[in-house]
C-alpha cells in the first residue's frame, strides 16, 4: 500500500526587495542634481553673451550635435522654434554630405559637443566661419577645438557621469539640456514673448486648449444682448430674457460700449422704487465703465478679471470702445479649455 504524498505547497517565486536599484536611482538623480547646481554657481557673462547673440540673430538658430547630444540639441531647437525663434536641428553627418546649403548668412549656429572634438561637428566649422555665422559653443572640453572656434563658450562641463562606469553620457547630456532651455527662457523674456504669442504657436492639443483667445470662445452677432442709451427699461428687461445670459450692453449709436445692465442690478433696484422702472431708459439704469476685455487676449486674462470683479460676464471691445462680442463664464467652462 502506498504511503500517501503530503500536499506541497506551491513554490511561487518570492518577490525579491530592490534596495539596489532605488539606492541607483537616488545616486543617479543627486549626480545629475549636482550637475545642474554646478551650472549655476558658474553662470556669468558668457551667458549673457549668448543671449545677446541670440536676440540679434537675423536669421534662424541651428541647433547641432553628434550621437546623444544630437538628441539633446533637437529638443533645444524645438523650444527655441515653441518660444518665438526660428530654429531647426542640423544633423552633422547629413551636413557634411549636402545639407550645409542650409546654413545661410544671418543665422547663428549652437554646436552641442562634450568633448569638443566630435569629428563630424568640427567639419561644419569651416562653413560657419566662412559665411560669418556666429557660433556658440556648449561643451565640457575647455579647451578643445569648439571651444577655441566659438564666439561665445558655454561650459557645460560636470565632475562624474551618473553612469557606474563613468562612461554613458547621463549628467552631462542633463546638463547641456538645463542649459539649453535657460538660454531659451532667457531669450523668451528678453523678446517680451508673452501668452498671446504663445498661443499662435500652440493652436493645438492640451497646450492650444490652455491658451484660447478669447475671440475663439465669444459670442457674436444676434447672440448679444445690446440695447441702445435710449432704450425702454421694459424693453432691456425682455432683451436680457432673450440671450439668457444675465445682463444686456448699454451702447451708443456708433455701438460704442456706453456701460451695463445686470440682473443682478434689477433685483436690487426694483425692491426700492417698485413701478418707477416705467419710464425709465438703459442710460438711467446702466452702470458706466464696465470691465471688459480685448478679442485677442488669451482666454485665462478673461477668468482672471471674472474671479476679480466676481463677475460672469465681459463685453469684448476693440480699441475705440466698439462692441464686438460677449464672453460668459460658461462658454470657459463648457469647452473645458483650463
Amino acid at each position: 500500500m502506498k504511503t500517501p504524498r503530503t500536499p506541497q505547497k506551491s513554490q511561487r517565486p518570492r518577490r525579491r526587495a530592490a534596495p539596489r536599484s532605488l539606492a541607483i536611482a537616488r545616486e543617479v538623480l543627486r549626480t545629475e542634481a549636482a550637475a545642474i547646481s554646478a551650472l549655476v554657481r558658474r553662470l556669468d557673462g558668457d551667458f549673457e553673451r549668448a543671449v545677446e547673440l541670440l536676440a540679434a540673430t537675423t536669421g534662424r538658430v541651428i541647433v547641432t550635435g553628434m550621437g546623444k547630444s544630437g538628441l539633446i540639441a533637437q529638443k533645444i531647437a524645438a523650444t527655441f522654434s515653441s518660444t518665438g525663434t526660428p530654429s531647426f536641428f542640423l544633423h552633422p553627418a547629413e551636413a557634411i554630405h549636402g545639407d550645409l546649403g542650409k546654413l545661410v548668412e544671418g543665422d547663428l549656429v549652437l554646436a552641442l559637443s562634450y568633448s569638443g572634438e566630435t569629428e563630424e561637428l568640427l567639419r561644419l566649422l569651416e562653413r560657419i566661419k566662412r559665411l560669418g555665422i556666429p557660433l556658440i559653443g556648449m561643451t565640457g572640453g575647455l579647451k578643445s577645438t569648439l571651444a577655441r572656434a566659438s564666439d561665445v563658450l558655454l561650459d557645460v562641463s560636470i565632475r562624474k557621469e551618473a553612469c557606474s562606469m563613468n562612461l554613458a553620457p547621463t549628467a552631462s547630456t542633463t546638463a547641456s539640456l538645463a542649459l539649453g532651455d535657460a538660454l531659451a527662457m532667457a531669450l523668451l523674456e528678453r523678446k517680451d514673448f508673452r501668452e498671446n504669442h504663445f498661443a499662435e504657436l500652440h493652436p493645438g492639443g492640451e497646450l492650444g486648449r490652455r491658451i484660447r483667445r478669447v475671440e475663439q470662445l465669444m459670442h457674436t452677432g444676434k447672440a448679444v444682448p445690446i440695447v441702445l442709451q435710449t432704450t425702454p427699461m421694459a424693453d432691456v428687461i425682455a432683451e436680457i430674457s432673450r440671450t439668457g445670459f444675465g445682463l444686456a450692453i448699454v451702447a451708443d449709436k456708433q455701438k460704442r460700449l456706453a456701460g451695463v445692465i445686470t440682473d443682478g442690478d434689477l433685483r436690487r433696484w426694483f425692491p426700492k422704487s417698485p413701478g418707477d422702472w416705467r419710464g425709465r431708459t438703459a442710460r438711467d439704469c446702466m452702470k458706466p465703465n464696465p470691465t471688459t476685455i480685448a478679442r485677442d487676449e488669451i482666454a485665462t486674462r478673461a477668468l482672471k478679471l471674472m474671479e476679480a470683479r466676481k463677475i460672469t460676464a465681459l463685453p469684448v471691445v476693440d480699441a475705440r470702445g466698439r462692441i464686438e462680442g460677449l464672453l460668459h463664464l460658461h462658454d470657459l467652462w463648457r469647452t473645458q479649455w483650463i
